[in-house]
């Protein structure tokens, strides 16, 4: 409908079955079409160990054609977000249509260098129960990160803010490196304030 209203109109989507779908849509053809790799949510930390990080950077860029663009986003470890994570600042309470109220909180239940530990908290309204999540996230730092991408084989184009969150997140744009794409390099640092893995 966009298109059709003469915008400029780009649709994304991690999943070329779907985009394959939307292609055949009435006046798809008005619309480019991109296949993108995306780890949202942070869910890059969830590969706590280098071995798991490498396989999962080896996978996606096998995936991936010569230019192929990877975008994720990954806390800043010197924000130490993981303060932030306990009852008083992280409570929110849902009612959801069926299982009704729904309380959930998370508080932090370790640091081991880069590893932060936490516990998700679920309680709900209608029976009481009591549902609990544990999970461990790796905080990795900008060049850490730069590094890891360039030894899989992708150049970083830009790291920016998360625009609703910034100076908390990096947002890397990278491409899988082919012939004439040329050695890692870091283009621009976006200043902040400029356009789940784990508690927000």
């Amino acid at each position: 409908m966009l298109a059709n209203a003469g915008l400029n109109v780009t649709g994304v989507d991690p999943a070329a079955a779907s985009l394959a779908v939307a292609r055949h849509k009435p006046g798809a053809g008005l619309v480019r079409w991109v296949h993108l790799a995306t780890m949202t949510g942070n869910v890059a930390q969830v590969f706590v160990t280098d071995l798991d990080w490498e396989a999962t950077l080896r996978a996606i860029g096998e995936r991936l054609r010569a230019g192929g663009r990877l975008v994720f986003e990954s806390r800043d470890p010197q924000r130490q977000a993981w303060l932030e994570w306990n009852r008083d600042q992280t409570y929110r309470k849902a009612v959801i249509p069926g299982p009704g109220p729904v309380e959930v909180w998370t508080d932090l239940t370790g640091v081991s260098g880069s590893l932060v530990s936490f516990r998700t908290t679920f309680v709900f309204g209608r029976d009481g129960a009591v549902l609990t999540s544990d999970s461990t996230l790796r905080f990795r730092g900008k060049d850490e990160l730069a590094t890891s991408l360039a030894t899989a084989g992708f150049a970083v184009d830009e790291v920016r803010d998360a625009p609703d969150r910034p100076g908390r997140e990096f947002v890397f744009i990278a491409r899988r490196a082919g012939r004439g794409t040329g050695p890692l390099s870091v283009r621009r640092q976006a200043r902040p304030g400029r356009p789940t893995g784990g508690p927000r």
